[in-house]
């Protein structure tokens, strides 16, 4: 059963603005080359602190490259008690023209 929600590009900013969390889950030099102004980046070895620590009843979005990858990661979200997880759809890829990056 899905438990996440897509995301626009478009909603994610009003999201955002309205103090979503946004999560990046590509790799680290994807990252470093730019990124959603805000995101933090995510892998195996910190995803079990974040987990720990997050305000699970904070709106999380999650990004990847092209939007596949984080309906996945979505999902392990919402399995791991956040009440409102979204896929952003298109990715960063689409997304890096409509939110603001930082490089």
């Amino acid at each position: 059963m899905t438990t996440f929600k897509h995301l626009s590009a478009e909603n994610a900013q009003t999201l955002l603005q309205q103090g979503a969390a946004l999560i990046d889950i590509r790799d680290e030099a994807s990252f470093a080359q730019g990124h959603i102004q805000g995101a933090l980046r995510l892998d195996n070895s910190n995803v079990g602190t974040f987990i720990d620590s997050a305000n699970k009843d904070t709106a999380l979005i999650v990004c990847c490259y092209h939007g596949i990858s984080s309906q996945s990661a979505a999902q392990f979200f919402s399995e791991q008690g956040f009440a409102e997880v979204y896929s952003l759809d298109g990715g960063f890829e689409e997304c890096k023209n409509l939110l603001p990056v930082t490089i």
